[in-house]
């Protein structure tokens, strides 16, 4: 069938709105027709080819939708159905096998590597050459063919589905890293990095999970006051000190550090300073695509007991994950709706412009 997409050609070229060509879906596929899909910065990454995926691709990673068509064998949808989509995974692997499907050994292959689970692609251009899917949806387009373990049912019908959308990825990599992975304990510490969508996200979570102080870290005076009503105790505004890791701890409930940290920038210089803000025996996190970092690992990591961990998609299992978040969010806990500013989908190029100079945190294009 014949849809509309944003297509990438190459390197740092603007999207490109044109008509493709999607399959039909296969087996356990199912057809959605993509009513709006969140504009993340790891699209951006791709399309500078920092994350270096094949090209000519269709981006998007963030999709919501309606079910459309289902292909042979599958069980978990029906036509008609509201479905949020996340990233995709192999479902056969040992990670897989054992529920954490965020660690499939074929992750890297299957959401970067151009291809669906089945190594092929769905999408062509009218002259019959293929383009990439990425993270098995390809979301930047009026309608997508994913798996069917990728997607998540929406059971409240009073929820827009274009504010479902951008918890495919960034929202549930932030609130995962704190309710799934970090776990921590009542009345801790916790420090956030960067106040975007993933930053936001891991303040809403630290507020459910019971942490007695929250300490936003950030540049955007806007963000930071937003951050406070989002549920941050404390805020630091990294350009108005001096020595950033000094400030942190100085505000810390211990005066030496906080028992949790999450680097959301993906600067590895950000990073070395999120693992500073910690005290003995603390955990910093790090969420984002992020390049060379050089440390001293006994006198700042090792030396104090620390611990660095990669965490991928917040440790989530979407499937279970984000309709908790959902349910959150019914109940006035998790109010990521304050993090939205709505674009339509040919003013693509000028969502992503915006996001990056920082007049919205989250972009979400609406398709119609």
């Amino acid at each position: 069938m014949k849809i509309k997409a944003a297509v990438t050609y190459e390197s740092g070229a603007p999207y490109k709105i044109e008509e493709v060509e999607l399959d039909a879906p296969k087996i356990g596929e199912i057809l959605v027709r993509i009513v709006a899909s969140g504009i993340c910065h790891t699209d951006e990454a791709v399309q500078h080819q920092f994350i270096p995926t094949p090209l000519p691709a269709v981006l998007g990673h963030e999709g919501a939708g309606i079910v459309e068509a289902v292909g042979l064998g599958v069980t978990d949808f029906k036509v008609g159905d509201r479905v949020g989509i996340s990233f995709g995974y192999c479902n056969c692997c040992t990670n897989c096998r054992k529920a954490r499907p965020f660690i499939c050994k074929n992750f890297n292959k299957i959401n970067f590597g151009g291809i669906q689970p089945d190594n092929t692609t769905r999408l062509h251009t009218l002259d019959g050459r293929d383009l990439s899917t990425f993270f098995g949806q390809s979301s930047f387009a009026t309608y997508a063919v994913v798996n069917q373990n990728h997607a998540f049912k929406v059971e409240h019908d009073d929820v827009d589905l274009a504010l479902v959308a951008p918890m495919g990825c960034g929202i549930q990599t932030g609130a995962g890293a704190v309710l799934n992975r970090l776990r921590p304990e009542f009345g801790s510490s916790i420090a956030v990095f960067g106040c975007g969508t993933v930053g936001m996200s891991a303040i809403m979570a630290a507020k459910i999970a019971g942490c007695a102080q929250i300490i936003a870290v950030g540049g955007n005076p806007k963000s930071l006051e937003l951050a406070k009503e989002l549920g941050a105790t404390h805020t630091v505004n990294r350009k108005e000190v001096d020595n950033l890791v000094a400030a942190v701890k100085a505000v810390s409930l211990s005066g030496d550090g906080v028992n949790y940290s999450i680097d959301t920038t993906g600067v590895g210089a950000c990073v070395r300073q999120s693992l500073g803000f910690l005290d003995f025996d603390g955990t910093c996190v790090v969420v984002g695509a992020t390049g060379d970092i050089t440390f001293n690992v006994q006198n700042e990591l090792m030396g104090d007991g620390k611990s660095l961990l990669g965490v991928i998609e917040g440790d989530s299992i979407p499937k279970e994950f984000l309709p908790k978040l959902l349910d959150y969010y019914k109940r006035g806990m998790f109010p990521f709706d304050k993090l939205i500013r709505y674009y339509s989908f040919d003013q693509i190029n000028e969502a992503q412009a915006e996001s990056d100079a920082g007049k919205c945190i989250k972009a979400v294009l609406r398709m119609e």
